[in-house]
């Protein structure tokens, strides 16, 4: 009986070996026949992936933040160009604009346009909408989030203006059909010539337009069939087919006030301004 027991315990040392042995030989030959790089690869590529998603997706958020930064910082500086362009004074004129910038995103048959930006911004009916070409029009109607835009080339529009040379005055109002606009002048005996540029007059109160805007250069000169006005028409700066990033003007900046032309045969009085 003795020797029965110690042969068992003989052998079992004996087969641990062995076992171990042939594990180790199971798991060379798996890594063998079925490597574990194509794991490693998939689990790379899977989190690997995740983490660029979520990498670009702070990027894109910054870029974002970024881009809506300079769109305003550009908005500011059209209106400060807009402001220093002025060379007289005018019905509506003050040191400088409020303004916030938009994004046009439809375009309506009936001479408008949709801008993504609306009361909430401060945009509300009869403001200024321009570019950095020039003259877009005014707000028609605005909505919390976006407004309408009547194009200045729309058949329903009329807008005080002046030759920016002779600061000769006049109205100009839209030929649709042609993307032109036709300019009135007053003084049926002006010169007026192709190549001359027209700006806006100017609005009481800087409604609907503020002035000196650029609206565009005359192409033709029409002629009178009575002596009461002289018109031309205008081919606009803007570019109404390919509208994006406009300016609209929500009012003068907190320290400056309108300028009253009204006194003295149209000649400008100071209004005053609040601190120093």
């Amino acid at each position: 009986m003795r020797s029965s027991g110690r042969s068992s315990g003989r052998s079992s040392g004996r087969r641990a070996p062995v076992l171990l042995a042939l594990v180790s030989a199971a798991l060379i030959a798996a890594d063998t026949v079925t490597p574990l790089e194509p794991l490693r690869a998939f689990g790379s590529a899977v989190f690997g992936g995740l983490e660029d998603a979520a990498s670009a997706g702070v990027r894109w958020a910054s870029g974002e933040h970024r881009l809506a930064e300079l769109e305003r910082e550009n908005a500011r500086l059209r209106a400060d160009l807009l402001a220093v362009r002025r060379t007289i004074p005018s019905p509506a004129q003050a040191d400088g604009y409020q303004v916030v910038p938009a994004h046009v995103i439809g375009f309506g048959r009936d001479g408008t346009v949709t801008v993504d930006t609306g009361s909430e911004a401060g945009v509300t009916r009869d403001m200024t909408v321009f570019d950095g070409d020039g003259l877009v029009g005014r707000i028609l109607r605005s909505g919390p989030g976006t407004a309408t835009v009547q194009l200045a080339t729309a058949s329903g529009a009329s807008i005080g203006a002046r030759l920016e040379g002779s600061r000769e005055v006049g109205l100009v109002t839209g030929v649709p059909e042609h993307g032109l606009l036709r300019l009135s002048l007053l003084n049926a005996s002006a010169e007026v010539k192709p190549g001359d540029r027209v700006v806006t007059l100017g609005s009481r109160d800087m409604r609907p337009y503020v002035p000196d805007v650029p609206i565009g250069t005359v192409v033709t000169v029409e002629p009178a069939p009575d002596a009461l006005t002289r018109t031309a028409l205008v081919r606009p700066f803007a570019r109404f087919t390919a509208l994006d990033l406009v300016t609209v003007v929500l009012g003068p900046l907190p320290d400056a006030a309108p300028v009253d032309a009204s006194a003295s045969g149209g000649g400008a009085k100071s209004s005053a301004k609040k601190g120093a």
